[in-house]
């Protein structure tokens, strides 16, 4: 298990050391007040530099100063992008194959560069990636405690989760939490990750980056379809957690999963369970009624704001009467006076 450390930490010890010189040195004295609420650095070829943050965008000069103004920032060279990839691979970017078809790379610490340009593509499958346009480097961000209100929701009267799925747009918090209730809930379960994106866990040479518990067996890189069936066969769970499921085989998978009594919580991308209940392949897996409990997020309050519990069809207790648990709750976590600013996310919102 990592120990978990704060943003501006992860920053200068664990993503600065891969940046360009030039880059390196616009953002080693970025504000703490930035570095805490920091979530993406972007890298586009011949454009400003860019990190999001938690609460928008901003640019960086050349000297090295914040902007919300694009035409102020600085534009990013070939150099740049050309010596920060060098640095991430040690020098050999074409001997990360499967890291270039999946067209990201996870470095030390969970964190996540995403590739942008010109794909090679085979017999209908992306082979690898070259001429380098652009890198979205993507914090890896650990919120201890940051489920504890939503695993109070989603447990039965035996304490086991109840099967759910976490929807939200992006950028809501869903793996956050997803994580750190892999982390709570491996405290008493045998639990599988299945992070097919390398995400949940962080996982780098094979070692989880991110806390997710002492009772968890992380399946990195692997097609959640697959992993499902592999964990079922090999490594006994009571529980698979697994990120943004939505394809024909996730349901298939999901389903043996539910027949051999293993619990399940998953996440998806919608708005609402209206939205996604629009897609064929969710309107087929909520008619084989394998889900009891949906949790809608969003950013109205921070990232990680729940903003319903909705039950589906019988799960008894405390969810009989489904119109009683259709109100907002939020997260709580723990916060140190350096990372108040941020927002997954404080206190319950709800009556």
């Amino acid at each position: 298990m990592s120990k978990t450390q704060a943003v501006p930490e992860k920053l200068q010890a664990q993503i600065i050391p891969y940046l360009a010189p030039a880059v390196k040195e616009l953002l080693s004295n970025l504000p703490l007040s930035y570095q805490n609420q920091l979530e993406e650095i972007r890298l586009r070829l011949g454009k400003p530099l860019c990190l999001r943050l938690m609460n928008g965008e901003i640019f960086i000069t050349g000297s090295g100063k914040p902007t919300r103004l694009a035409e102020e920032g600085y534009l990013v060279r070939e150099d740049d992008i050309t010596r920060t990839l060098a640095a991430i691979s040690g020098n050999s970017i074409y001997a990360l194959e499967e890291e270039l078809r999946r067209g990201f790379i996870t470095i030390l610490g969970g964190h996540r560069v995403g590739l942008a340009g010109k794909t090679i593509v085979e017999n209908g499958q992306i082979r690898s990636m070259k001429e380098f346009s652009g890198l979205a480097i993507r914090i890896a961000r650990e919120v201890p405690g940051c489920s504890d209100q939503l695993a109070e929701k989603i447990l039965d009267e035996q304490r086991l989760p109840y099967n759910t799925l976490i929807i939200s747009p992006p950028r809501c918090g869903k793996t956050t939490v997803l994580r750190d209730l892999a982390c709570r809930l491996s405290q008493s379960m045998q639990v599988v990750i299945i992070d097919e994106r390398s995400e949940i866990a962080g996982c780098f040479q094979g070692k989880p980056q991110l806390d997710v518990g002492p009772r968890t067996d992380v399946l990195e890189g692997c097609p959640k379809a697959l992993g499902i069936v592999m964990a079922i066969r090999a490594l006994s769970p009571q529980l698979v957690i697994t990120d943004e499921i939505g394809r024909r085989e996730d349901t298939e998978a999901i389903e043996e999963c539910l027949n051999a009594g293993v619990r399940i919580i998953a996440t998806a991308h919608a708005g609402s369970l209206e939205e996604l209940q629009r897609r064929p392949v969710m309107q087929e897996m909520f008619k084989r009624q394998g889900f009891r409990l949906v949790a809608v997020l969003s950013r109205r309050k921070g990232p990680g704001t729940i903003e319903k519990i909705i039950p589906l069809g019988q799960t008894g207790g405390k969810y009989a009467d489904q119109n009683n648990w259709r109100q907002p709750y939020r997260l709580s976590h723990r916060m140190d006076g350096a990372a108040k600013s941020l927002s997954i996310n404080s206190s319950h919102a709800g009556p």
